[in-house]
């Protein structure tokens, strides 16, 4: 078998941390388990951590990164970055972020504005 490299390991570890954070916080998962737990836990503290994707992925970065990491200095930092990469990968997919809505303004009301009406 050949020798995977740290930035493969840790790209795959990304997008693995990225793919299971959006499953359990966006989806509804396989037979609509993952929507049905999250009604069970209603609107409290534990049913908003569910709809977190940033919780969840700064949670599921623990394990890579002990596995990735050879020291404590080094755990901490592959933690917060495997989480970072995995954040901006949420955010470089979602669409409303993507593109900014720009609405017409109505005459009348940059009349108003300027008028003081």
């Amino acid at each position: 078998m050949t020798e995977i490299s740290f930035a493969w390991c840790f790209s795959l570890c990304a997008l693995a941390i990225w793919r299971i954070a959006h499953l359990l916080a966006k989806e509804n998962g396989p037979w609509n388990l993952i929507v049905r737990l999250r009604d069970n836990l209603g609107s409290g503290m534990w049913g908003q951590l569910m709809d977190s994707f940033y919780c969840w992925s700064f949670l599921i970065s623990l394990l890579p990164s002990s596995w990735l990491s050879s020291s404590q200095m080094g755990f901490l930092i592959q933690w917060m970055a495997l989480s970072a990469v995995a954040c901006l990968l949420e955010r470089a997919t979602q669409r409303q972020h993507m593109y900014m809505r720009i609405t017409p303004i109505s005459r009348s009301y940059l009349d108003k504005v300027i008028r003081g009406v």
